[in-house]
């Protein structure tokens, strides 16, 4: 006796013009359900997503059928890649018994469903259903039961597990009732291959074999109609992220993390810059909007969020969908709340959580745009001064532009770079460092660990700019290019190889969007290059044993992967890290990036300080950054929370500096 099962068993073929006329009408239904949204798609600009297609196809078989994005949080995600492969497991079999039944046996009398195949076949899809069932149940649990604050739970949310259930269940049902009338009759040893449907059998073993008939008869056409209602609600309701969030893997952005459009100011034909309603995004933002799941993974995430501000990423992400959708002529600042736009700190956090690829702060930057420059609008007074300031002295400060070197009066080792100069490295200082009383200590430890080291330091002096990213990321593009462009030619100027920077937000933009202005030399950030020294042993230190916390500022972490190396600095002088509730790329910003540097934090309670209570929790008495940004939102933290006694904050290069 051959193992196999015949497939059509009891309904006979006579079924299949019928349902194979109905899933036709589904389909189309499917489809023209696609086309639809597919229309609103097309409302936004024209965006080239097809470059790279390697990296974009293995990023979908990574995303997508690996589910290497969801299960960054287990407690979910295992849920629902365990679920998602149990039935895909499904689709899969469903499909093989399809190419079977309806291709390979009627017309070349090919049969692979038999033997050893058919009974592996047949387990892995029991097993499959099983875990597909379990996982849907503990799915259900969490959102029905459990309810996890801010998860939102609608009407349709409660059709598409009971429709989900229903599937799975009536399919193990009908399997038991072929098993109770076949198998478990003729072949007892082959039900064995089938353990679930072989379970479920078991109350049907007593039925005569015309019950059994009738009921799988019906039962067999009610599991296909929920089916067919299943393909039928997909683009409708969130089942449709089957297909959007799986394509967004392929159409994400494949450019270096944090890349930002750098816009044509010069062009005539632009009436509007930034983005001010649906039409001025790109086709993409809105079909991310689509591809939304709305898990609130990036919500969780947030730091404006989770300091009582009114932003929420997931729902600016769903705000866009339903203006979209529902009103493409409205102003989106208007419809997401103009305050919620202005609590972003781009600190990256949404994005790297986001198991849909979804890239929620440059919509949030291309609105602050339209704001900025369209209406000239500002989050407070105080960052429309800190623009101007930058504008007529170069600096957010209002300072003497003339004065901005003078930090570096008396140091040695330091020289004034121009075409002239011999230098190892360009010290770009940025703001901070050349106003900024605190931070200035900063720079002249590292301009002694390079003195140290025997590295000829230059520097831009007055003639350095603001690199311009706090106006960038506020919104304000014009300002942010006069300035690049005007650092780019000092830059060029100088003759340098190499620059270094102890700011991430400079080393970010220097090595980044510097590059759309022309600028092509080699940028590092002082936590790597003072790590290479460390490793060359260029500089000798003495290893005192001390403990630390250590921050992973947004821009070194989550924009430019840096974790490892300050790390690795901070244990070869003898460190011992005690690392914070969040850490590395789950790291919980300062508050100071997005521009938010410039800005009075007037809603909420204050991130800084909810980041400060973390590096408290530790219980070690120093907190080490490596960003300016960080520092001064830091220094205020402690001050706020008066931990002046016990708590100290210090920069990696002040550490390394100290023990030289």
């Amino acid at each position: 006796m051959t193992d196999t099962r015949e497939i059509y068993w009891n309904v006979g073929k006579s079924v299949l013009l019928p349902m194979y006329s109905i899933a036709g009408i589904a389909i189309l239904i499917l489809i023209i359900g696609f086309l639809l949204r597919l229309k609103v798609y097309k409302k936004g600009k024209e965006l080239v997503r097809t470059d790279k297609m390697i990296s974009r196809i293995a990023g979908f078989i990574s995303d997508a059928l690996l589910q290497a994005k969801v299960l960054k949080v287990w407690s979910s995600g295992g849920m629902h890649a365990l679920f998602f492969w149990g039935f895909m497991l499904l689709l899969l079999g469903t499909t093989l018994t399809f190419i079977q039944a309806d291709i390979t046996e009627p017309f070349f009398d090919i049969r692979f469903l038999h033997g050893s195949f058919y009974k592996i076949f047949s387990l892995t899809l029991d097993v499959a259903g099983l875990i597909a069932i379990v996982m849907l149940g503990g799915l259900f649990v969490r959102r029905f039961i459990i309810r996890p604050e801010g998860l939102e739970t609608r009407l349709g949310d409660y059709a598409i597990h009971l429709l989900l259930f229903t599937i799975l269940i009536t399919g193990f049902v009908l399997e038991g009732i072929r098993i109770a009338a076949t198998e478990y009759q003729t072949n007892m040893p082959l039900a064995f291959f089938s353990p679930v449907g072989l379970a479920v059998s078991l109350p049907f073993t007593g039925m005569d074999a015309a019950s059994l008939s009738s009921a799988h008869r019906y039962l067999w056409w009610f599991h296909f109609f929920v089916a067919i209602g299943f393909i039928v609600f997909i683009p409708f309701t969130k089942l449709k992220h089957m297909f959007t969030t799986s394509t967004n893997y392929i159409f994400t952005d494949r450019r270096p993390k944090g890349s930002i459009d750098t816009l044509d100011l010069e062009d005539e034909n632009v009436e509007s810059f930034g983005v001010g309603t649906v039409k001025d995004f790109f086709w993409k933002d809105i079909f991310d909007a689509d591809a939304c799941t709305e898990c609130k993974r990036c919500q969780d995430v947030c730091p404006a969020f989770n300091t009582q501000k009114p932003l929420s990423p997931m729902k600016v992400i769903t705000g866009i969908r339903e203006t979209a959708f529902n009103s493409p002529e409205n102003p989106l600042a208007n419809a997401l709340s103009k305050d919620a736009l202005w609590s972003c700190t781009t600190c990256r956090a949404c994005q790297e959580v986001c198991p849909a690829s979804i890239e929620h702060v440059n919509k949030i930057i291309g609105m602050r745009r339209n704001l900025v420059l369209m209406d000239g609008e500002f989050p407070g007074p105080e960052v429309k001064t800190a623009v101007e300031n930058t504008e007529v002295n170069g600096n957010p400060f209002g300072l003497a532009f003339a004065s901005r070197g003078d930090w570096a009066e008396g140091l040695e080792g330091l020289t004034l770079a121009d075409g002239n100069t011999e230098m190892d490295i360009l010290y770009f200082a940025g703001c901070y460092a050349s106003f900024d009383k605190r931070n200035r200590m900063i720079a002249k430890s590292f301009i002694k660990i390079c003195r140290s080291a025997g590295i000829k330091v230059g520097i831009l002096g007055k003639d350095e700019k603001c690199c311009g990213e706090p106006m960038r990321k506020i919104g304000n593009e014009y300002i942010y290019q006069m300035m690049a462009v005007e650092n780019i030619e000092k830059i060029k100027n100088s003759g340098t190889k190499r620059i270094v920077t102890t700011c991430p937000h400079c080393f970010n933009t220097l090595n980044r969007d510097y590059r759309d202005l022309g600028l092509d030399i080699e940028v590092e950030h002082q936590a790597t290059f003072l790590s290479r020294l460390i490793k060359e042993g260029r500089i000798k230190l003495k290893s005192d044993p001390f403990d630390v916390t250590y921050h992973d500022s947004c821009y070194m972490g989550r924009y430019n992967d840096i974790y490892d190396e300050p790390r690795q600095a901070l244990k070869a002088i003898g460190g011992t890290i005690v690392e914070m509730d969040k850490t590395r790329d789950n790291s919980f910003c300062c508050g100071g990036g997005g521009g938010r540097v410039m800005a009075e934090e007037k809603l909420g309670t204050r991130i800084n300080a909810e980041r400060i209570r973390m590096a408290s929790a530790t219980n070690t008495h120093v907190l080490v950054s490596n960003c300016p940004f960080c520092m001064t939102m830091f220094e205020d933290g402690v001050k706020a929370e008066g931990l002046e006694a016990t708590l100290w904050t210090k920069d990696l290069s002040e550490i390394i500096a100290e023990r030289l």
